[in-house]
């Protein structure tokens, strides 16, 4: 096949705007699934994370072929937090799809994703999806785009982009509002007739930059990219440039090519195709393949520096080793040297201390899913507070990362969402109507200020509320925020709590635990209704005797405990605790487990400071 009928498109967005149901129509629509052939909705998220929380994670391609052009797509993750997915990806595209929900408007990561591909120099097709939805204002919509890409300086050509409205759950697309809608035909036309064709020269020697990888039991590691020269076939030695200097000569074993949810062998993979490449022995994303007789070597991909850090220890705790697989430090050293081979935008440093490591990331939610991955595989670890990642500028002082929060929340809640950000250091940039009874609120916050406030957010908003937030900038330090007002509740030995001893406890606060659930000594099992810690025993039996008392058949009501999410754990600590992470359970703990340790340890700082 030849590079004019191939088309690299990448379709970006912010989340839950309908990026990977309109990919699932577009397969459906090219005929990429049989007749009575049962599919998944959004097919695409193959990841069983991705399944439960409706989000894209990783980077995807797949390919459909419409009236003999070969359209390759990118479906790219739409949470700020796995940009790094995004920007690596957007390397192997010539145009970008840029959804925008007809009902939400342009919003921050629609920003974010659209700025990373203007700088790359790429023009866009915009897309108006879910204009079925009731209450939409599609022209109000593309007033907003229209202002976005002028705030981020775009050039008269990518001014100059064609529109198409859509519906991707119902799989439909017309060119100008008040057409019959039919199916996606008119968007694939619009692929084929406004993305110029794949370039490449042919004759160059062979030059591929890898975009994403896999790995496969039996293939080894797939090396995913766009071949940006040259032709390559199956037995061809060639040559791989390693981000440390080494260089590996391997023989390409299987070249493969993407079609709907499938890969295929080709014979030979050409210059402007995206493709797969196996052989090699090891492999790390951005690394270059190339031609042994001329090599050209490509710069390693250019990724945002990461703004949140959390410690990652080995389980020391009581209970170590009882439910997990992989619980050892040479375990967790190895897991996250893997996971650094694909996730660009993770940083991993030793500490002082043995067996802890220094992770950070883009975001929580960006590490909360490398730790859910982990759990899911049988690792054991402990985590630390997520703190932010602070620099200096250039007159020697400390700055801090800001963020943009943009919130949709109804109306009567305004007072108590706007009063805890004002404390959490946020300055009001904009408030305005959003829809009848909704209200939109944009702040710009200390990153630090955000953490521990999902939670109470969707309390004080009785759970109707969406907060969109997008790393800004960074700036000045400002004053200390007091993040968490309550004091815990702290087991005080080993044991199995039972009804009798949580029924008496449930005034002093929201129990973490129910009944019959194995605690230890230093695990946190609640929230104090006060600002102090507070020691408990929630073992405590009741003495039996053989005095019958007016109380001896008194029914015991619990209250249900609080369910702990990992998100929620992350959130919630502070920084004297760890969330213990193991394949069966989440349990928050104090660092320090003994009661009298802690308090020797406590006092320290007091008799310095003295």
């Amino acid at each position: 096949m030849s590079a004019p009928s191939i088309r690299n498109v990448a379709i970006i967005a912010h989340v839950d705007h309908g990026k990977t149901t309109l990919v699932d129509g577009l397969l459906k629509q090219a005929g990429t699934f049989r007749t009575g052939e049962v599919v998944a909705e959004r097919a695409m998220d193959s990841n069983d994370l991705e399944r439960e929380r409706g989000i894209t994670i990783l980077s995807k391609c797949t390919a459909v072929t419409w009236k003999g052009t070969r359209i390759n797509i990118v479906d790219t993750p739409g949470h700020a937090d796995f940009g790094g997915e995004v920007e690596r990806v957007l390397g192997m595209v010539d145009c970008v799809l840029l959804l925008v929900d007809a009902y939400e408007g342009a919003m921050p990561q629609t920003r974010f994703v659209t700025q990373k591909a203007f700088e790359m120099g790429l023009s866009p097709i915009v897309v108006v999806n879910k204009i079925d939805r009731p209450g939409v204002d599609p022209h109000d919509v593309m007033d907003q785009v229209f202002e976005l890409f002028i705030s981020l300086g775009a050039t008269d050509k990518q001014l100059d982009f064609p529109v198409i409205y859509a519906s991707g759950r119902q799989g439909y697309a017309i060119r100008e509002l008040g057409q019959e809608p039919k199916d996606l035909g008119p968007m694939l036309d619009l692929i084929v007739e406004k993305v110029p064709p794949a370039q490449g020269d042919l004759s160059a020697p062979l030059l591929m930059q890898v975009a994403t990888l896999d790995y496969d039991d039996y293939l080894g590691y797939m090396a995913i990219g766009r071949m940006l020269g040259g032709r390559a076939k199956v037995g061809d030695r060639v040559l791989l440039a390693h981000r440390d200097g080494k260089k590996e000569e391997f023989r390409v074993q299987k070249v493969l090519g993407f079609q709907g949810l499938k890969r295929f062998e080709l014979a030979e993979a050409l210059a402007g195709d995206i493709v797969a490449f196996t052989g090699m022995q090891n492999l790390n994303v951005g690394e270059t393949i190339t031609s042994i007789a001329e090599p050209t070597i490509l710069p390693l991909l250019k990724i945002d520096a990461p703004t949140i850090t959390m410690n990652f220890q080995v389980n020391d705790g009581p209970f170590a080793g009882k439910e997990g697989k992989y619980v050892t430090s040479r375990n967790l050293r190895e897991r996250l040297e893997r996971e650094l081979k694909s996730n660009v935008a993770l940083r991993v440093e030793e500490t002082a201390e043995a067996g802890v490591f220094k992770v950070s990331g883009r975001g929580e939610l960006h590490l909360s899913v490398l730790i859910e991955t982990m759990r899911r595989e049988g690792y054991e670890v402990c985590v630390s507070q997520p703190q932010v990642i602070l620099q200096y500028d250039a007159n020697g002082k400390v700055t801090e990362p800001y963020e943009d929060a943009v919130i949709d929340l109804d109306e009567k809640y305004t007072g108590p969402v706007v009063s805890e950000l004002n404390r959490r250091l946020g300055v009001m940039r904009e408030m305005r109507p959003s829809a009848p009874g909704r209200v939109r609120l944009e702040y710009r916050i200390p990153a630090r200020g955000l953490i521990g406030y999902r939670s109470q957010f969707m309390t004080d908003t009785r759970g109707t509320g969406v907060l969109y937030t997008q790393f800004a900038e960074y700036g000045p330090q400002g004053a200390d925020i007091r993040t968490r007002q309550n004091g815990v509740l702290i087991a005080s030995e080993e044991g199995m709590s039972n009804a009798y001893g949580l029924f008496y406890l449930q005034e002093r606060g929201q129990m973490f635990i129910g009944p019959n659930v194995h605690v230890y000594s230093g695990m946190v099992v609640g929230i104090h209704q006060r600002d102090n810690d507070l020691i408990i025993n929630p073992c405590k039996a009741k003495k039996l005797t053989n005095i019958r008392t007016t109380a001896a058949d008194e029914k015991l009501v619990l209250a249900p405990p609080r369910q702990l999410t990992l998100e929620y754990a992350l959130e919630f600590i502070n920084d004297d605790e760890l969330v213990e992470v193991t394949p069966q359970s989440i349990r928050l703990r104090k660092t320090v487990l003994d009661h009298n340790d802690r308090k020797r340890y406590e006092k320290k700082p007091a008799e310095v400071d003295a």
